[in-house]
């Protein structure tokens, strides 16, 4: 170091400025500077030592005052000593600033993306002597990045993958990038488009009409044109529908997107579209919107010509069985056969349909009332000969209705309903023929519709209720459990037999809903008894096979329980043999109701096929004895003998059995005898309402 200098650097070390300068900045990056500022003293062997740290750097290395001095090992646990000193050693082996990322700990704990530089000090002697680093905050930078990175990907991702052709040109009309789809629209490689103006595309004599968009769009305003034509690479013209939309960069102009579609490939996509609109895809015959605009126009003129015409509506019998157990891969191959079945024994004036599933419709125009009889004859020949598929041999018969235009309907629906009016009536007589319509065909059909539509509503309308018969011990007389039975008495319709209802809800699904309510009513009137008779009171209610089956109805169960606070052994749940076929599935549910403590009776026993290998695996607490065989056991010996073997057989199981359907006394005299504990029918009481129950059994015991 020469004098000149040296006197220089003593002056300021001694000059009171300079000095007050110097603690000023040391002040400003001790106390006041955000950044993670540390002086490292390089030594042999590689370690480096603290000299140097502000205050935001002992805070978030989480290092004290007296921590300065120390070796950074010493000071750091090994997890962070550890790879900082590969970043530090790097600096001192390349004698060049290196920079690298680590997440760091700032204010209020916050965990940032932290970016620090070292940078390596020179010595006297040539020698790396120190290390400064310099942390600061590098988060928002790198989101910022980042956004722009995904900003710039969502913008190549929308312009490479549009499947219409985008070129951004300048404001000269020079080409600067296009899509892929621009390739093939034009036939150009992207290399030979950039080389291109945009001008050089277009047909001659609509430059002037691009021209005129192209100023417009240099004003701000997004244009769209069908009046230009592009040439291909091979020189066919084609007619494209054209948009062009400014690019806008700090409120400036800069260029344009120019958008192409082209109109012959729509063209030959509206086509596509629609015959899709009106074919059936599978089969490829006509579809249900074909058939209504054909009908529709039937309609019309044949009004005019006062002619009659046919719709012959198809269901395949039993296709649904079919499809559930070959699969619906097999079923479709057999659509689509039938379908070519159908298509060959079509004529002149007719035309095939597909209504949608294995329904199908056949218009038979010119046709009167006999004709289309043969015709429907001539459809069931046809289908007298077998279908095969995988070498596997199937036979399947079609059912047919037929509406008779005008007689069976003036207009497209009517004749659709119409003809579906006569196919449900052969449904119903035993499939494989056809019928006509007839007028009174209809009311069935109504009546189920409007039935379904009043039963969906009948909770909250609260027409359900329920009634209940008394079970009678035979030889004490008393009265200690009740069946309960729904009935619904509509506001619309009257009173619904259950032999009515209740299938409809159980094809309907509706009888889940039902069902819950019926067991909430169950638990909230064994609440009620009880109370009111100060003695337990039980009630059994009956659970279809699908509410049975339901996967909460364990905890539907629970749920009523617990609200009403009652002994769950009050409950009883009445289940039939049929819903106790599946072992696998009925094992789980029982156990789990029976944990609860919730009685369990099987209603009809006797009616079933696995009667006597269930009882040992399932947790039964009562058999009913279905009431066909107390019906005639003074006439029928088997019925007798049957009674007597199920009694003695619920007894030596320790079940409680019910006879059930007891009208006659001679009935209750035999099932003494029989040593039947308890017995419920007409004879004692019919189902009641439940202040007639009351007033009747529970407040006179």
């Amino acid at each position: 170091m020469n004098q000149t200098k040296q006197a220089r650097l003593t002056y300021k070390r001694t000059n009171p400025t300079s000095k007050k300068i110097e603690t000023m900045i040391s002040d400003i990056i001790f106390k006041h500077v955000k950044d993670l500022v540390f002086i490292m003293r390089v030594e042999e062997g590689e370690h480096f030592r603290y000299i140097f740290a502000n205050e935001n750097g002992m805070y978030h290395a989480g290092i004290d005052p007296e921590d300065i001095g120390k070796r950074m090992e010493e000071v750091l646990p090994f997890h962070r000593a550890y790879p900082m000193k590969k970043h530090y050693q790097k600096a001192v082996e390349t004698g060049k600033a290196v920079v690298f990322y680590d997440e760091v700990s700032l204010d209020h704990d916050r965990q940032v993306l932290g970016e620090t530089l070292l940078t390596p000090i020179y010595g006297e002697n040539s020698d790396i002597e120190f290390v400064v680093a310099v942390t600061r905050d590098f988060t928002e930078n790198f989101m910022e990045k980042q956004r722009m990175i995904e900003s710039e990907q969502r913008y190549r991702s929308l312009i490479d993958h549009n499947l219409d052709a985008v070129l951004s040109i300048d404001l000269k009309g020079k080409i600067l990038d296009v899509n892929p789809a621009a390739q093939i629209l034009t036939g150009y490689t992207v290399k030979q488009l950039k080389s291109k103006r945009i001008f050089s595309l277009i047909c001659e004599t609509d430059v002037q009409i691009f021209s005129s968009i192209i100023e417009e769009t240099k004003l701000g305003n997004a244009m769209e044109s069908i009046d230009c034509r592009f040439i291909h690479r091979k020189g066919q013209h084609l007619t494209i529908h054209l948009k062009t939309i400014p690019i806008v960069i700090d409120s400036e102009i800069k260029g344009m997107y120019v958008i192409l579609r082209d109109l012959s490939d729509q063209a030959k996509s509206t086509e596509l579209i629609k015959y899709m609109a009106f074919h059936d895809q599978l089969t490829g015959l006509r579809n249900r919107r074909a058939l209504l605009d054909q009908l529709d126009d039937l309609v019309n003129r044949k009004r005019r010509t006062k002619d009659e015409f046919a719709l012959l509506f198809i269901d395949i019998d039993r296709f649904k069985y079919l499809n559930d157990t070959l699969g619906h891969i097999v079923g479709d191959q057999i659509l689509k056969q039938v379908a070519d079945r159908l298509v060959e024994i079509q004529k002149e004036y007719c035309t095939v349909y597909r209504q949608g599933g294995d329904e199908f419709m056949i218009v038979l125009e010119n046709t009167d009332r006999q004709a289309a009889g043969e015709f429907a004859q001539k459809v069931l020949s046809r289908f007298m000969e077998s279908f095969y598929f995988n070498s596997q041999e199937y036979y399947i018969t079609p059912s047919i209705g037929i509406s008779i235009f005008p007689n069976d309907g003036r207009d497209s629906e009517t004749l659709i309903k119409n003809a579906d009016e006569a196919l449900y009536s052969v449904k119903e007589k035993g499939k494989a023929h056809y019928q006509y319509y007839r007028a009174d065909m209809q009311s069935t059909g109504i009546n189920v519709i409007a039935l379904e539509a009043h039963l969906r509503k009948a909770i909250e309308r609260e027409e359900l209720e329920l009634y209940f018969q008394p079970q009678i011990n035979l030889f004490t007389k008393e009265i200690k459990s009740f069946e309960a039975l729904l009935r619904w008495n509509s506001k619309e319709l009257g009173f619904i037999s259950p032999a009515e209802f209740i299938p409809l809800a159980e094809d309907t699904g509706l009888i889940i809903p039902i069902g819950n309510w019926v067991i909430d009513r169950a638990c909230r009137q064994i609440k009620e008894w009880n109370e009111k008779a100060g003695k337990p009171i039980r009630i059994a209610v009956n659970i279809s096979p699908k509410q049975f089956l339901q996967l909460d109805l364990v905890r539907i169960i629970k749920n009523a329980i617990d609200q009403y606070r009652i002994q769950p052994s009050l409950l009883e749940i009445e289940i039939t043999e049929g819903a106790m076929q599946d072992t696998k599935e009925t094992i789980p549910i029982l156990k789990k109701l029976k944990d609860l403590g919730i009685t369990i009776s099987v209603d009809d026993f006797g009616t079933g096929y696995s009667s006597l290998s269930y009882l040992k695996q399932f947790p039964i607490d009562v058999l009913k004895i279905d009431q066909s065989f107390v019906r005639d056991i003074k006439y029928n010996d088997k019925d007798a003998a049957i009674i007597t073997t199920i009694i003695h057989l619920g007894k030596s199981l320790g079940m409680e059995v019910v006879a059930e359907g007891v009208e006659e006394q001679s009935q209750v005299d035999f099932l003494i005898a029989a040593d039947c504990e308890k017995a419920q029918g007409f004879y004692f009481a019919k189902p009641l309402r439940v202040q007639e129950a009351e007033e009747k059994f529970i407040l006179k015991q």
